[in-house]
């Protein structure tokens, strides 16, 4: 890292930290937080984009380079998908060239991936569940795992003797293709952490070290599907609620140790099912809030920085949600009043948002600009805040308008 790379680095670093810890730092810090865009910027399709790593580090760096944001999260975890979801046979996403056109974004297929009568061995056994029932049915190269017997009943000689089921030709095979998919996955690490690696030497500050779930949406989104979770609320509350105590544990175990991998101590939640129009006020405190909680709390403990994404409204929630440590944590949000936020969570949490993604679309500069500038002289007053999109930069935002984003935290200052 060059003296000019270090003193960038250290000076945005500091800016964040200080919006973290609730101070006002020397302007509002901005974050540069993309899924697809770069193929827009670039001008290029998003099965480009996808399929391109070489071609996303391009973008990335000269996006970096233009705007010049106090953070960034690496594009290639979002962006360049498809070579490795293609190796695995992903079956819970379409993605260009895989179901949707070559210059449309993800489209996740909602199914039971979990069946109701399974909750007993998930609890019994995640990790043989994992291998045996779920992994076959969301990736094709894991087909043939269904084959494994339950190793945990083997000992001794017949431990010896019963690694016969790996010989078995079904699941030979679906080792065979996980490691395909292994070295494919490997692949873009790499050029994601060289990417990180070169940006950082340059004085940007990489976003977050790790993504991580709540435990209601891991099993909303991923295992029972949105049917199937809405049911179970009212049919299976308490294996539902066990499921949810046993997930938390294995999320804050992996959550933890990717994130002190990294250069980063922030961690990236987006959430799915949390919104006021999901589920009521006292289903959320019951269902939704005690176990994200607990990773929330965890998270800190390890001296890391927790940052959900609250999607959709979230009105109801703040004056629950605040129960966390003051200054350890950073809420996005990405249609809740920020104005409103700041009332019930200016003392507790940094706020970061939320320039409307239908503005960062259709809208005008000038427009942007006057949305950021009431952001910044609002929200921004007395500290706590990073100004970003709702979700980031949309797939569809002009580039005029994310310029216009960027300018603005250099001209405005909280009133």
């Amino acid at each position: 890292m060059t003296t000019t790379g270090a003193a960038l680095h250290a000076e945005r670093t500091q800016r964040v930290m200080e919006a973290v810890a609730l101070r006002q730092p020397d302007r509002v810090p901005v974050g540069f937080h993309t899924m697809l865009w770069l193929a827009r910027y670039g001008g290029i399709t998003i099965r480009e984009l996808m399929y391109g790593y070489e071609r996303t580090t391009e973008l990335g760096r000269r996006a970096l380079e233009e705007f010049q944001p106090d953070l960034f999260a690496p594009p290639h975890q979002f962006a360049t998908l498809g070579p490795v979801m293609e190796a695995a046979g992903f079956k819970q996403l379409q993605w260009p060239g895989h179901g949707v056109g070559d210059n449309q974004p993800y489209q996740y297929i909602d199914r039971e991936y979990m069946k109701a009568e399974e909750y007993d061995d998930y609890l019994f056994d995640p990790t043989g569940f994992y291998l045996s029932k779920y992994m076959p049915r969301v990736m094709g190269a894991a087909e043939g795992l269904e084959e494994l017997p339950a190793m945990p009943g083997f000992f001794y000689m017949r431990l010896v003797v019963g690694t016969r089921s790996f010989s078995n030709p079904r699941v030979a095979g679906a080792f065979a293709a996980l490691k395909t998919a292994g070295d494919e996955a490997q692949r873009l690490v790499k050029h994601q952490s060289a990417f990180v690696e070169e940006m950082e030497a340059k004085g940007f500050v990489v976003g977050h070290g790790a993504v991580s779930i709540a435990p209601f949406d891991l099993l909303g989104d991923y295992m029972r599907g949105a049917r199937g979770i809405m049911t179970d609320m009212y049919r299976r509350k308490d294996k539902m609620l066990a499921a949810m105590e046993k997930a938390v544990v294995f999320i804050l175990r992996q959550t933890i140790a990717t994130c002190k991998a990294s250069g980063s101590r922030i961690i990236f939640i987006p959430t799915h099912w949390a919104a006021d129009g999901f589920m009521s006020l006292q289903q959320f405190q019951t269902f939704w809030w005690p176990t994200f909680r607990r990773l929330l709390l965890g998270l800190i403990e390890a001296d890391l920085i927790p940052m959900p994404m609250w999607e959709a409204d979230c009105t109801s929630r703040l004056e629950t949600i605040a129960d966390i440590p003051r200054g350890k944590a950073i809420y996005w949000f990405e249609r809740t009043d920020l104005v409103k936020a700041k009332q019930v969570l200016g003392d507790i949490v940094c706020l970061r948002g939320n320039i409307p993604a239908s503005m960062m679309t259709t809208g005008t500069p000038v427009e942007v600009d006057a949305y950021c500038r009431h952001l910044i002289e609002t929200v921004g007053k007395a500290g706590g805040f990073i100004l970003d999109g709702s979700f980031g930069i949309p797939d569809e935002s002009p580039v005029e308008n994310v310029r216009a984003m960027f300018a603005a935290v250099r001209k405005y200052s909280p009133s």
